[in-house]
C-alpha cells in the first residue's frame, strides 16, 4: 500500500500576518560576489542563505527572503551583520518542531532554531555563520532602523608582522605609514557632507553621509586598523577613505588633501581605492527597542527624498 503524500499547506491570502526575525551574520568574503543575490554560477551571502532558507521552508509556501543592513561588496568580510526576513504562520510553526533529541525538559526555542538549521545546511566547514536568529523587536528593518554601520580595516606596512594566515583579511602595503598623519587627515573628515569623491556613483541616489568616526591606530600586533563609522555608506566609501589616509601615511598627499578633496567633489587619480580584502563590517548599531519603527520611517522618508 502506498503511502499518502505529505499534505501541502494552501497558499496564505495576502492579509496573512508575517513575523519578522532577525538574524545576526558573520562571513568570511573571500569567496563571495559580495552580499545580494546574483544569476548562478555566481556565489553570494545572499543567495547562500537564501538556498539554505529554500531546504528548511521547502513544504511551506513561498520561501522568505532577506533584507540586509549593508550590502557588502565581492570580497568584504563581515562579523556584524544583520539581516531580516518574514515568516508566514505557517512557516514560523513549522521552526517549533524539534527535528532530533530529547529536550530534557528544556523549552524548544523555533525562532533560534532557524539560525542552527541555516549552520547545519551550509556545514562545519562553511564561511557563513549565523550567529543568532529571534524574533525581531517591533518595527524593526534591518536596513532602514539602523543609526549606524561601523567598519574596520586591517593594513600590515612594513612594520608590522606578515601573518599569512590573515593574508585573506589584512592588506600587505610595502611602505611605512605614519599613523599620526593618517588622523589628522581622518579628523578633518569628520560630519554632514556631500561625498561624490569617494563613491563610485549611481544614478539618482544621493552621495550625502555623516561620518561620525573616522580614525587609525597600530594594535598590539602591529597591525595599522582603520575604524570607520556613518550613518550610512555609499558605494566603495570606506575603501576610498581608507586610502586617502594610507597615501598620507605614506606621505604622498598632504593631510589637509582628502578633505580638499571632498569638498571638490572629484579626487582624480590622487589615491587609490584599497582592495576590498582588508575590509570588514563588524557592527550596526540600533535605537531602543521602542524608537526602530520611527527611526526605520525617517530612513525611507530621507531616501525617498534623495533617491
Amino acid at each position: 500500500m502506498n503511502e499518502a503524500a505529505p499534505a501541502i499547506p494552501a497558499p496564505e491570502s495576502d492579509a496573512t500576518p508575517y513575523t519578522r526575525l532577525r538574524l545576526d551574520i558573520a562571513y568570511d568574503g573571500t569567496n563571495f560576489f559580495g552580499w545580494g543575490k546574483q544569476p548562478p554560477p555566481l556565489r553570494t551571502v545572499q543567495g547562500t542563505i537564501e538556498d539554505a532558507l529554500a531546504i528548511v521552508f521547502r513544504r511551506f509556501g513561498v520561501i522568505p527572503q532577506l533584507v540586509v543592513a549593508g550590502r557588502t561588496d565581492a570580497g568584504v568580510h563581515a562579523t556584524g551583520q544583520v539581516a531580516h526576513l518574514d515568516l508566514t504562520a505557517t512557516q514560523l510553526s513549522s521552526l517549533d518542531r524539534p527535528r532530533r533529541g530529547n529536550m530534557g525538559g528544556r523549552r524548544y526555542d523555533g525562532p533560534a532554531s532557524l539560525a542552527r538549521r541555516i549552520n547545519g545546511i551550509t556545514g562545519l566547514e562553511s564561511d557563513i555563520f549565523v550567529k543568532q536568529s529571534a524574533i525581531a523587536a517591533d518595527g524593526f528593518d534591518a536596513r532602514f532602523s539602523p543609526l549606524w554601520r561601523r567598519y574596520e580595516y586591517r593594513i600590515a606596512d612594513n612594520l608590522s608582522p606578515r601573518d599569512p594566515r590573515q593574508r585573506n583579511h589584512t592588506l600587505w602595503y610595502p611602505a611605512t605609514l605614519d599613523v599620526d598623519a593618517m588622523n589628522v587627515a581622518a579628523h578633518e573628515l569628520l560630519g554632514l557632507h556631500d561625498w561624490a569623491a569617494y563613491c563610485k556613483p549611481r544614478e539618482g541616489a544621493t552621495t550625502v553621509r555623516t561620518l561620525e568616526r573616522f580614525s587609525f591606530r597600530r594594535t598590539e600586533e602591529g597591525i595599522v586598523l582603520a575604524e570607520v563609522r556613518a550613518d550610512a555608506f555609499c558605494h566603495s566609501m570606506v575603501r576610498s577613505l581608507v586610502g586617502a589616509g594610507v597615501y598620507v601615511g605614506q606621505g604622498k598627499i598632504d593631510s589637509s588633501r582628502p578633505a580638499d578633496i571632498r569638498d571638490e567633489r572629484s579626487k582624480g587619480s590622487e589615491f587609490k581605492v584599497m582592495p576590498a580584502k582588508g575590509l570588514s563590517l563588524v557592527e550596526v548599531g540600533y535605537p531602543p527597542d521602542g524608537e526602530l519603527g520611527a527611526r526605520a520611517e525617517l530612513t525611507r522618508s530621507r531616501r525617498e527624498l534623495f533617491d
